[in-house]
């Protein structure tokens, strides 16, 4: 290594330094508060001596977590994968829909009260027609995680569409653009930040609506499983399973930031 390179390394690893300690700075609040709320839980469990059938203690969760994994995970992946349809679904159809009343006026007026409507439905009331209409299989919990994704991601998407500036519409016109061109070009570019704060939300909700749907009616998955712990007061297994499913909403809500970083390197100030 000649004595020309070695200021530029030595101004690496210090940039990697700094790069290092702004994310732990960023990062240790979150831990310690999480760590903090443990040992409160612990403590309150401990001084007040409350029975393990009420309130069991983070050691016994966690031996929960290690004795019963096998039965954890068999009804995770079915929670797993009506979340994951429903959030595809739910959104898929929401930017269809968006994209349409968008472009047709009278789609909106017709529509967008229908699905308003249909949104004011409490989805607790909703989930036993579905289950009458389609059976306690896969596909009622699917339609409930979509349509509790659907609504925000219209919304946000119909906005985001509609956020073109009067300048770049303009702009558009004179270069005689289509308004394919203008959609693809312009309106679903100027829509992406919208979209993906609908996309976090929905990447949470998605979850509930999949657990719902296992409420009303079904043999598996994590909310088969809440139910089925606490019928039977099994107080640790149901404290993991609902640890569980508030992991997985953290873990799609991850991934969707994750994706927004890598796929929006802009962001308007009007977004939020």
């Amino acid at each position: 290594m000649t004595a020309s390179t070695m200021p530029d390394t030595a101004t690496v690893s210090a940039a990697r330094r700094r790069k290092a300690m702004r994310k732990l700075n960023e990062r240790w609040p979150a831990f310690a508060a999480a760590l903090g709320m443990i040992a409160l839980w612990w403590a309150i469990i401990v001084i007040g001596n409350v029975p393990q059938y009420i309130a069991p203690s983070p050691l016994v969760v966690f031996e929960t977590f290690r004795d019963r994994w096998p039965m954890l995970w068999a009804n995770f992946v079915p929670t797993l994968l009506e979340a994951l349809a429903g959030f595809v679904v739910g959104n898929s159809v929401a930017v269809i829909l968006a994209i349409w009343f968008v472009h047709s006026r009278f789609a909106e007026r017709a529509f967008y009260p229908i699905a308003v409507f249909v949104n004011t439905i409490p989805i607790i009331a909703l989930a036993p027609i579905l289950v009458l209409l389609f059976g306690n299989g896969f596909e009622p919990k699917v339609i409930i995680a979509a349509l509790i994704c659907f609504f925000p991601t219209l919304v946000n998407m119909v906005r985001g569409l509609n956020s073109m500036s009067s300048q770049m519409h303009e702009l558009m016109r004179v270069l005689s653009a289509s308004p394919r061109e203008v959609l693809f070009k312009v309106r679903l570019q100027a829509s992406l930040p919208y979209l993906f704060a609908a996309l976090k939300i929905a990447s949470t909700t998605c979850v509930i609506g999949a657990i719902v749907g296992e409420w009303i009616g079904s043999n598996y998955g994590l909310g088969w499983l809440i139910l089925d712990s606490t019928y039977n007061f099994r107080s640790p297994l149901l404290y993991a399973t609902v640890i569980m499913g508030s992991g997985l909403a953290v873990l799609l809500f991850s991934i969707t930031t994750l994706a927004e970083r890598l796929l929006l390197t802009w962001k308007p100030a009007n977004a939020h």
